[in-house]
């Protein structure tokens, strides 16, 4: 299928690439990332419970360098980039990132996930070739990078490809990333399906492939309904009719050699 990145000037910035290739030989799947910015950025690995843990857990990611590795059969967990690590100078040198931090101390989260704000990337395998894959580019914890998955074999595109630090309302923003407004309203403390804010509307209207509401899962439960008002994003393509959203994020599948992209975007 033709790429996000086909057109240099769909992108105001294009930093950094993360390129994901599922191949569902052996019952595995390789994951490749690729930086394409120019600065060093830390992804993020947190496997669900229940989900055989991912290795490594975090590592350093240089401008222009990739990086490969496999995840278990069935694997389901999250990625995230995180961004301004460093040693600090007191405390015994622990470690800490100005965004997406996981609070281990180290480079590798060993299990813990990013602190708000951070864009999320998530994933649910399939444990054979002849199952589907699940995946969304989720913004209820926030924003801090642009993030595009991009599936070949058919499989639409879910993610955000833009800046949306640039149009972050000024009581959500934290330096150059974004808190969720639901995160930060006591109204959506709920489990019931949440409204639009003008903050979260600004948000998915900056980044129509992504999920911006505390009801977006990576896998949806059969029969579940996709009502307008409870997403606030597509999460496959930029078309907004609720029916086509819904028909496109269930019929999500990898057979075998699929290709997905995640792209993210530093301002």
């Amino acid at each position: 299928m033709d790429s996000f990145l086909a057109s240099p000037a769909t992108f105001l910035c294009l930093a950094l690439l993360l390129s994901v290739f599922f191949f569902h030989e052996g019952d595995s799947t390789t994951f490749t990332f690729v930086n394409k910015c120019g600065e060093t950025v830390w992804p993020g690995i947190l496997s669900n419970a229940g989900s055989s843990q991912m290795q490594p857990t975090g590592f350093e990611l240089a401008a222009a360098v990739s990086r490969s590795f496999q995840s278990p059969a069935g694997w389901s967990g999250r990625f995230w980039a995180r961004t301004g690590c460093s040693a600090s100078s007191t405390g015994g040198g622990a470690w800490t990132c100005a965004t997406g931090d996981c609070g281990s101390g180290q480079v590798e989260c060993k299990g813990s996930g990013a602190a708000p704000p951070a864009t999320l990337a998530e994933f649910t395998l399939a444990s054979s070739s002849a199952g589907r894959d699940f995946y969304d580019v989720s913004l209820v914890d926030g924003y801090n990078l642009p993030v595009l998955v991009e599936a070949s074999r058919g499989c639409a595109a879910a993610g955000c490809a833009v800046d949306i630090s640039q149009r972050c309302p000024a009581e959500l923003r934290v330096g150059q990333a974004c808190r969720s407004a639901l995160k930060s309203a006591s109204d959506y403390s709920s489990t019931s399906t949440p409204k639009p804010t003008s903050s979260s509307t600004s948000s998915s209207t900056s980044s129509s492939t992504a999920a911006s509401t505390s009801t977006s899962t990576s896998e949806p439960a059969g029969g579940m309904m996709l009502a307008d008002d409870a997403w606030l994003a597509s999460l496959a393509t930029g078309d907004a009719t609720p029916t086509r959203r819904k028909a496109l994020f269930l019929s999500f599948s990898s057979i075998a050699a699929t290709t997905a992209y995640i792209l993210l975007l530093l301002p």
